[in-house]
């Protein structure tokens, strides 16, 4: 598993962007492979025991179809589409016309409700929806004036009279020709929105350039791929950067086959997909792997697998996991760190430079990263600052996978930059080979006692313990330390919540951490609040805490930093 060699500077020495001016994601993705024909581009498990195969040519010509079918409907370069729908195949042939008509495609989670939705659409001034059928209510409820057009995917569409169309009977009246819009590299291609800690959801533009830019980190994460016979899958859902940027276009990229996966996760439908469709390359969230783990904790038992590289992010891997991975998948996992405007930026490659266990990598080929502090200084190994990448790389040329800006909302693009160097909220330390150690988010640090704390390695901790399923630490607020360190934890099947339990994990973590760290309160909860993209919403926690507080009595909470 560990490489011979460690190939890092070499590879970062070597390398240049080559970025076409005129670049369209849909002829990266599509168009070019679909000249041949039978190259086969998704694999739809639907979970009942149906599995439907589609090719390059099946989506290139099912995207042509439907950008004619929206052009006519009057859909223009710029214009914003908005994108409702699972992992299936109707979702990148959405993507596809798309792109080719010089639009902008908005992904939403199917998991959205109404309010969500609607700000969404009423922000981006989106000006037709792709849904899928099981989620056309939600759509409905929060349609606003600017949503001209509602095109239903599945069976029984809506009512033309109420600008609702069935997906069929759309694609049937298009031409399978198309004469796509030349568009540049820097043309926004994407609009999604990111949840930030404070104010509402930002959308973030991603231009048509970007895909290029994630590349050296999909390459390099996924162990060099794609190697004859690679087939990918990820539970990752295609409405967020993490399912669409490091899983479905990329794949489709290079030609391969993805596996879309309907319904919801879960560890045995991952362990069956894995099996049954012989998928060699994976995007896990640590929490999915969390749960295959505890599980299933040896799989070669039972399963035949053929899995070669796994991908992680969202939440620190830690030492537990990758041990695992390393015992039942006989891989190194390569944990990898980025963000829907600026991704897949920093991560390992146990390929090519050996992986460290917690470190979340070194900067990939392409990518100036440093850690800098509150004035914009670069700051030495062993020292705690905020991640941040550079516009432009080693060499002094751009680094394509910047997004554009925040959508309509220059002051915010503004705030978060310093020079050159766009600031990404979390924080870390490097060691002297330049690997990354996550700190957490800047707005998950608190001080207890006058300590600071930071909740990745304590979780993780908790996490080596047989009883804990998943676990999240947030700062209670506590008159005499400023705030107490509080654990709420998941227990694994089987385990029962007790008194001798919360002492027997304080010890667990008491005897790993400093004597600080450990946590004086342990809540147990059935389930953590998670986002789509599976992290932990450790704010949600915290908010509860604070609002605990002040029933009890108490005084605002302090300042976590």
């Amino acid at each position: 598993m560990a490489p011979t060699r460690d190939d890092y500077e070499a590879l970062h020495a070597g390398f240049r962007w080559q970025v076409p001016a005129r670049t369209n994601i849909a002829e990266l993705c599509c168009a070019r492979w679909a000249r041949s024909s039978g190259r086969t581009a998704i694999v739809f498990d639907r979970g009942d025991g149906r599995v439907e195969t589609s090719s390059y040519q099946d989506l290139h010509r099912a995207a042509n179809r439907l950008a004619n079918a929206l052009a006519a409907l009057g859909v223009k370069r710029g214009d914003r589409v908005a994108i409702v729908l699972p992992q299936r195949p109707e979702t990148a042939v959405a993507h596809f016309a798309i792109y080719r008509l010089g639009a902008i495609a908005m992904p939403l989670s199917i998991l959205f409700g109404p309010d969500a939705l609607q700000y969404r659409l009423e922000n981006s001034e989106a000006v037709a929806a792709i849904v899928d059928v099981g989620h056309l209510e939600a759509v409905r409820a929060a349609r606003p004036d600017c949503l001209r057009h509602l095109v239903a995917v599945g069976p029984a569409g809506g009512s033309a009279a109420n600008g609702e169309l069935d997906w069929d009977s759309l694609l049937a009246r298009g031409s399978d020709r198309f004469a796509p819009v030349r568009t540049l590299a820097t043309d926004p291609a994407v609009l999604i929105y990111t949840s930030g800690t404070t104010g509402p959801p930002k959308g973030a533009l991603i231009p048509h350039s970007a895909i290029i830019g994630n590349l050296p980190g999909f390459v390099a994460s996924q162990d060099w791929f794609p190697l004859d016979g690679d087939v990918f899958w990820s539970p990752a859902d295609w409405a967020w950067t993490g399912g669409l940027m490091d899983a479905l276009l990329p794949t489709l990229y290079f030609g391969m086959p993805i596996v879309a996966g309907a319904g919801r996760f879960g560890p045995e439908r991952a362990y069956e997909l894995i099996e049954r469709h012989r998928v060699t390359n994976a995007f896990l969230f640590p929490t999915a792997l969390k749960m295959m783990m505890k599980h299933d904790p040896v799989p070669g038992r039972s399963r035949s697998l053929a899995l070669r590289a796994v991908m992680s992010a969202g939440e620190s891997v830690g030492a537990t996991l990758f041990d695992w991975c390393r015992d039942a998948f006989g891989l190194s996992v390569n944990e990898m760190y980025g963000q829907t405007e600026a991704n897949y930026i920093v991560g390992n490659s146990a390929l090519r430079w050996p992986a460290r266990p917690g470190s979340i990598g070194r900067p990939y080929p392409g990518h100036r990263v440093a850690l800098i502090d509150e004035a914009g200084r670069e700051l030495p190994p062993g020292e705690l600052g905020e991640v941040a990448v550079n516009r432009f790389d080693r060499h002094g040329h751009p680094d394509p996978v910047f997004f554009l800006g925040y959508w309509r909302n220059e002051p915010a693009t503004r705030a978060k930059l310093s020079g050159d160097w766009w600031r990404t909220g979390d924080l870390a330390t490097s060691d002297a080979d330049g690997y990354l150690w996550y700190g957490g988010r800047a707005d998950d640090m608190f001080k207890s006692a006058g300590y600071r704390i930071g909740p990745s390695e304590i979780e993780n901790c908790l996490v080596q313990h047989p009883a804990v399923g998943n676990a999240a630490v947030v700062p209670k607020p506590d008159p005499e330390r400023g705030n107490l360190v509080k654990a709420y934890v998941v227990l694994a099947p089987g385990r029962e919540a007790g008194e001798a339990l919360v002492a027997e994990l304080q010890q667990h973590v008491r005897g790993k951490l400093a004597p600080y760290e450990y946590p004086k309160e342990i809540e147990f909860i059935d389930e953590l609040p998670m986002t789509t993209t599976g992290k932990v919403q450790r704010r949600v926690l915290r908010l509860r805490e604070e609002e605990r507080a002040l029933e009890a009595g108490g005084t605002e909470p302090p300042p976590r930093d």
